[in-house]
């Protein structure tokens, strides 16, 4: 351990003490890290719509086993929490910087920029090995709101703090277990960086790994925010004819454009249903692809009734509150398939390296997803910025 790292550290971080409370500025309490920890500056955050839903008491019902972790069935929100998932980091003006490490940590060091991640990669275990999936069986993600041994380093007045999922981004200083970090190049802008843990990602992979979208596809979209516009985005890279973006703020219409979307439908006008008029853009096939980026679950079924007959693939990527979705069995059984996915299919490890180098490249348009920035003390306009018919993308500078 680092000498730095013997102290605990007191700092400011926005606590979300119950469901549907506003979040309150308190002086927490940060221990140092452990084996296999890091302990984090966290400079800058993002915004996430998993983080609302989770400020709302989202019940996290999930069964989850692993060699690190004891099996559990969540089903309760968990507070005090501190939220925040997405970050990254630059020495100045970014997001995060390794502030100390735990034993046995020999891949990064102090100084070190780091961007959090909630599924980590092992490489060893069946899933990480199969070549079918992303989520690791040694390091799944953690809905339990605590590090791997089941405790937390985060506390308020002596009272335990949890996380959400493997970090806690509103934080000035946070600890993280070390595999679900990615050490990122420093040229990569901090705003940019921030949104690599989560979001823009999680759409981006979604047609470069989950799918793979072949060059000349169809696919439509729907929901276009940051994960929205990443599918957009990555569609146009993987070059995608047709990119039909579907949205009720007419506003996204000239956002879609700028990130490749080729149609828009805004299915607040029209008495059609957005399957139809996604058939009546496609002479009446369907799509290749569609992507389901909203958490609204009817739109699942909308979704596949939009693809073609006996190829079609409907990607599932947005969470919410409702957890059963109706779809037309008929419509499977003749071919067409319903996908979920996580973090876009993309492995940490072997996979976001690629979308790193893209970015110093300059081949994403990550600056048109940043609406808005405002400091943590700020923290209680994030959620109705979010409202605003302009808004993309809140990044909060810590």
């Amino acid at each position: 351990m680092s000498k730095g790292s013997i102290q605990v550290i007191s700092c400011k971080a926005a606590v979300c003490w119950g469901e549907g409370e506003p979040l309150v500025i308190e002086e927490i309490q940060v221990e140092p890290p452990q084996a296999s920890e890091v302990r984090v500056k966290m400079i800058c955050a993002g915004l996430c719509h998993t983080d609302i839903l989770c400020s709302k008491g989202y019940p996290l019902i999930i069964e989850f086993r692993s060699p690190n972790c004891v099996s559990s069935s969540i089903s309760q929100a968990l507070f005090p929490r501190i939220l925040g998932h997405e970050g990254a980091g630059k020495i100045t003006f970014s997001c995060s910087v390794v502030e100390s490490v735990g034993e046995g940590v020999t891949e990064l060091k102090e100084g070190d920029l780091i961007i959090p991640t909630f599924i980590g990669e092992c490489k060893e275990c069946e899933n990480c090995c199969s070549g079918k999936t992303n989520l690791c069986e040694k390091y799944p993600t953690l809905y339990h709101g605590l590090m791997l041994d089941n405790s937390s380093r985060m506390s308020v007045r002596g009272q335990r703090l949890y996380h959400l999922f493997t970090c806690s981004t509103w934080s000035e200083y946070m600890v993280i277990n070390v595999n679900y970090v990615v050490k990122i190049d420093p040229r990569v802008p901090p705003t940019h960086a921030s949104m690599l843990s989560c979001a823009f990602s999680t759409g981006f992979g979604a047609t470069w790994k989950e799918t793979q979208v072949e060059s000349g596809s169809s696919i439509a979209v729907f929901g276009l925010g940051a994960v929205g516009l990443g599918v957009v985005e990555g569609a146009r890279i993987r070059g995608a004819s047709k990119i039909i973006g579907i949205d009720l703020n007419e506003e996204k219409k000239e956002k879609g454009k700028v990130f490749g979307m080729t149609d828009f439908i805004n299915p607040g006008g029209s008495d059609k249903s957005v399957a139809e008029a996604i058939k009546e853009l496609t002479g009446g096939l369907g799509v290749d692809y569609s992507f389901e980026c909203t958490g609204v679950a009817s739109l699942i079924n909308e979704g596949l009734e939009a693809t073609a007959l006996g190829r079609g693939v409907t990607i599932v990527i947005g969470v919410s509150h409702e957890t059963i979705a109706l779809v037309n069995i008929n419509s499977l059984i003749c071919g067409k398939t319903v996908k979920g996915s996580m973090f876009g299919g993309i492995k940490p490890q072997s996979d976001l390296q690629s979308i790193i180098d893209k970015c110093i490249n300059e081949e994403l348009h990550l600056d048109a997803l940043v609406t808005h920035e405002i400091q943590l003390d700020e923290i209680g306009q994030a959620f109705e910025l979010l409202k605003q018919s302009d808004c993309v993308k809140v990044v909060i500078l810590i």
